[in-house]
C-alpha cells in the first residue's frame, strides 16, 4: 500500500511540517510564461534595432561572429518576406544563448549620439536661416551670447555672403559653408 506522502515526496523522504504542525508543500518554480514571452519580444525587438546598424557599428557590440554574420544576411534581405522573419527568430535565439548587457548598453549610446547628431543638426539649421533672414546685428548678437567661442568677423561675413546669395537666388554654396561652420560651434 503506497501512502499519500510517499507518492507526493519520492518515496522514503519525510514530509516537512511548519511550526503550526501544517504539511509544507513543495512546487517547482517556474518562470510566468508572460513574461517569458516579453523578453523574447523585447529581445526580438533588440534583433530588429541590430538589423538597421552599419557594419562599424555591429562591430563595436562584441557579438559572437556567428550572430554578426546572421544580422548581416538578415540586412540583405527585404522586410516583407519571411525569410527574414525566420532570419530574425534565428537571431532572437541567437541572442538568448549571451549576455545581453553589453550590447544593449552599446547600443542605447549609439542612439543618445544619434539623437545628440540630430538636435545638432537641427540648432545649426535654424540659426543659420535665423541669420540669413536678419538685417541687423540682433541674432548675430545673440549667437555670440550663446557661443561665446565663434568668430565674430568670420561669422559676419558667412552671413554677409549667404545674405547676397539669397537675394540673387544664386546657389546656396556660402549658405552651406555658414551651417558646417555652425555645426562645427555647436558640436565643440
Amino acid at each position: 500500500m503506497i501512502e499519500n506522502n510517499e507518492v507526493a515526496y519520492g518515496g522514503g523522504e519525510e514530509p516537512e511540517y511548519d511550526e503550526n504542525g501544517d504539511l509544507i508543500e513543495y512546487y517547482a518554480i517556474r518562470p510566468n510564461k508572460t513574461q517569458i514571452k516579453y523578453a523574447i519580444a523585447k529581445i526580438a525587438k533588440l534583433a530588429e534595432e541590430l538589423t538597421h546598424l552599419t557594419g562599424e557599428q555591429l562591430s563595436a557590440m562584441e557579438m559572437p561572429a556567428e550572430i554578426e554574420t546572421a544580422i548581416a544576411e538578415a540586412k540583405k534581405m527585404p522586410s516583407t518576406k519571411p525569410a527574414r522573419k525566420r532570419q530574425l527568430k534565428f537571431i532572437t535565439a541567437k541572442l538568448r544563448s549571451i549576455e545581453l548587457d553589453n550590447v544593449m548598453e552599446t547600443l542605447e549610446r549609439l542612439k543618445t549620439k544619434s539623437a545628440h547628431g540630430v538636435r545638432e543638426h537641427h540648432q545649426a539649421e535654424s540659426w543659420r536661416d535665423k541669420l540669413i533672414a536678419s538685417e541687423g546685428n540682433d541674432v548675430l548678437t545673440e549667437l555670440l551670447n550663446e557661443l561665446p567661442t565663434a568668430d565674430r568677423q568670420h561669422l559676419r561675413q558667412l552671413q554677409r555672403n549667404a545674405q547676397k546669395e539669397a537675394k540673387a537666388e544664386k546657389p546656396p554654396k556660402s549658405s552651406r559653408v555658414l551651417y558646417q561652420y555652425l555645426k562645427e560651434l555647436i558640436a565643440s
